[in-house]
């Protein structure tokens, strides 16, 4: 494997991660009874609709199929990619529950 495919490989991993973030993200969403993509705009308010967010609202399933993601794990994930802003504001949303 040369160098160009190993950084392919890696990126695409990246992606695909990145793709589980954002589901986990709007799964617990949906399991807390809020709206994924006011959630995200309240962290990101410049930056509009995310096709990656809505793709993954898709996929979502009603609470009741879902199995549990705690708030430990969505804070974990979202903070292992960096999005502390969304991190924050879940949090804000964790202490009003």
């Amino acid at each position: 494997m040369n160098q160009k495919e190993v950084e392919d490989k890696i990126i695409k991993s990246y992606q695909q991660d990145e793709k589980m973030m954002i589901l986990v993200f709007a799964q617990w969403c949906v399991n807390h009874h809020l709206n994924p993509q006011e959630l995200y705009l309240k962290a990101y308010p410049d930056q509009g609709n995310n096709p990656q967010l809505e793709q993954a609202i898709d996929l979502t399933v009603p609470k009741e199929e879902s199995e549990d993601i705690s708030n430990e794990t969505l804070l974990g994930v979202l903070s292992l990619f960096g999005n502390d802003d969304l991190a924050f504001v879940v949090s804000e949303e964790i202490e009003k529950q």
